[in-house]
C-alpha cells in the first residue's frame, strides 16, 4: 500500500510527549517540504517552529490570550480554551504555518494558499516516512491575524493553523481511517 494510503493524522494528545522528533529529523522534513509545487517558484510557505517546551508554554499563554481578546465573552468554551493550552504543551513538537501572499500580484493569493497546503502535505507525508504522526490543526484563533502579528507576520501572510508532531506512545494502536468509494468523487467527461 502506498504512503499516500498509510498517512494517518496521529492527534497531539496521543502522541508521546517524552520522545522528541530529533533536529537533523525536522530539518529534512522542512525540506521535504519546501520541494511542493510554487507557481512562479515563490515559495509561500512560513515555518515557524516550537520545540522546546518553554517555546510551547509560550504559545500556548499566547494563543490563550488571544482567544480570550478575540472570542466574545459571550461564545467562549472554557473547554476549547483549555484544551488549546494542553495540547500545545503536550504535543512534542509544534510548526505554526503560513503563507506569504502578494495581494494583487501576479500570483493569485489562493494559489499561494494551495502551495503552501501542499508543502504541507510534503510535510505530513515525509514524517510518516520516519515514523512520525502529524495533525493539522485550525481553530479559528491558529489563523488569526493576531496570531500572525505575534509570530512577526506582516499583512501580506495568512496564518494557516498549526501542524503537530510526535511519535505514537509505544505499544499504542496505530490510528485508522477510511474513506468514501472513490466513484462518488469522481465524474468521467466523454467516456463511453
Amino acid at each position: 500500500m502506498s504512503i499516500y494510503r498509510q498517512r494517518r493524522s496521529l492527534k497531539p494528545l496521543d502522541m508521546d510527549p517524552n520522545r522528541e522528533v530529533p533536529r537533523e529529523t525536522l530539518l529534512s522534513l522542512l525540506e521535504d517540504a519546501h520541494w511542493a509545487p510554487t507557481h512562479g517558484l515563490t515559495q509561500p510557505w512560513r515555518f515557524h517552529v516550537f520545540q522546546a517546551p518553554e517555546s510551547r508554554a509560550a504559545l500556548a499563554d499566547q494563543l490563550q490570550a488571544i482567544y480570550d481578546e478575540i472570542i466574545p465573552a459571550e461564545a467562549r468554551d472554557e473547554a476549547k480554551r483549555e484544551k488549546l493550552g494542553k495540547v500545545l504543551r503536550h504535543a512534542p513538537l509544534v510548526i505554526a504555518l503560513a503563507a506569504k501572499v502578494e495581494p494583487g500580484g501576479k500570483i493569485p493569493e489562493w494559489e499561494e494558499i494551495a502551495a503552501t497546503s501542499c508543502a504541507a502535505q510534503n510535510l505530513m507525508l515525509s514524517a510518516h516516512e520516519q515514523g512520525i504522526g502529524s495533525y493539522w490543526s485550525t481553530p479559528p484563533v491558529t489563523c488569526s491575524a493576531e496570531f500572525g502579528q505575534w509570530l512577526g507576520l506582516d499583512e501580506t501572510h495568512r496564518v494557516l493553523g498549526l501542524l503537530y508532531l510526535g511519535y505514537l506512545p509505544e505499544g499504542a494502536k496505530e490510528p485508522r481511517s477510511t474513506r468514501a468509494p472513490l466513484e462518488t468523487r469522481v465524474v468521467w467527461h466523454g467516456e463511453a
